[in-house]
């Protein structure tokens, strides 16, 4: 049954609930106020999604393999976008696989997706350009033609200005069914002659070393970890994985880990009993033993203490998070 709606968000750990076709996880990387629209209509085959945002962030992401997307810039002003490691450029897209990536992004940043069930992909390829689509397996973005990328652009957005302005148009059948029968064949037509942006061998083994990396952390995402064991078990010189990190996510592993779970420290004190939990048992369950130089951090990150975020009211989610929830810090500072 075909559906649209406009969603915003003021909370990371909602906004990524919401995400289409991918499991995400958001990290605002400064004390802006975070706040996101997102514009999603999901068609018979082709679900269309837009995203406005507004705070710089680090995303943690995993395409879904049961369906295929692609991923663009939609606006020529929207922030830069960092995915692994690759600069997107206004007018690329961006070939979304199952692997875990990364993205980073820098303030007002605008982007839409479209997907659809891998199935219906390889049928519609074989129906449009006649023959397999041939993908090799490290392409990530993809350079189209123009006049097709102008077209691909014009038509999510005026779907998503309807799902925005008038939805009730979109309930026409005739009306969504035109506009995703043009929107599959643009798309199938960019990817196909379209240019793949080749990988420098530099990156492949950044790319390699990333996604051990995160391989390792899933696997131990209930109990502390040290910069030295995480190099050790994934067969990497610590500046090597410095390296890789900081060309994926923009920081050093421990920053960004660090980060992470200053995040989920921040969830969790927004969902405890102020009543019943204390700030100290909550930041030391998520690694933190200074709870002084913890809460400097934690003002400077988020604008308030800790003990104020336990006693304002927020809305509560259940959202499982097999992500790694603790790291034991062995340099000096949190960021």
């Amino acid at each position: 049954m075909p559906w649209s709606r406009v969603l915003a968000f003021s909370d990371p750990l909602l906004c990524q609930a919401a995400i289409l076709a991918a499991d995400v996880e958001i990290l605002p990387t400064t004390k802006d106020a975070f706040e996101v629209e997102i514009t999603q209509v999901g068609a018979n085959r082709l679900w269309v999604q837009d995203l406005r945002a507004s705070a710089p962030t680090v995303c943690t992401v995993a395409c879904r393999p049961e369906r295929r997307s692609i991923g663009f810039l939609t606006e020529s002003n929207s922030s830069p976008l960092q995915h692994c490691g690759l600069e997107v450029l206004p007018g690329d897209i961006i070939v979304n696989k199952s692997d875990v990536v990364h993205r980073r992004s820098g303030r007002d940043f605008d982007y839409g997706s479209l997907s659809l069930p891998t199935d219906e992909l390889n049928h519609a390829v074989g129906a449009i350009i006649g023959c397999e689509f041939v993908e090799k397996s490290d392409q990530r973005i993809v350079h189209p033609r123009p006049q097709l990328m102008s077209r691909l652009l014009k038509l999510h957005r005026a779907i998503g200005q309807l799902a925005h302005d008038t939805p009730d148009v979109l309930q026409i059948p005739e009306v969504l069914r035109a506009l995703e029968s043009e929107l599959i064949h643009v798309m199938i037509r960019c990817l196909a002659d379209g240019v793949g942006v080749e990988p420098k061998t530099g990156d492949r083994h950044h790319d390699a070393i990333v996604a051990r990396f995160e391989e390792f952390l899933a696997a131990n995402s209930d109990r502390p970890l040290y910069l030295t064991e995480i190099c050790g078990a994934i067969g990497v010189a610590e500046r090597t994985l410095r390296a890789s990190c900081e060309e994926h996510l923009g920081m050093g592993p421990i920053r960004f880990l660090t980060l992470r779970r200053m995040h989920l420290a921040r969830h969790a004190l927004l969902r405890a009993d102020p009543l019943k939990s204390t700030v100290t048992r909550i930041v030391a369950d998520h690694g933190f033993w200074e709870l002084g130089r913890f809460s400097v951090a934690y003002r400077a990150l988020f604008g308030e203490s800790p003990s104020e975020t336990l006693r304002r009211p927020a809305e509560r989610i259940a959202i499982h998070l097999n992500r790694p929830s603790s790291l034991v810090v062995t340099e000096p500072g949190y960021a």
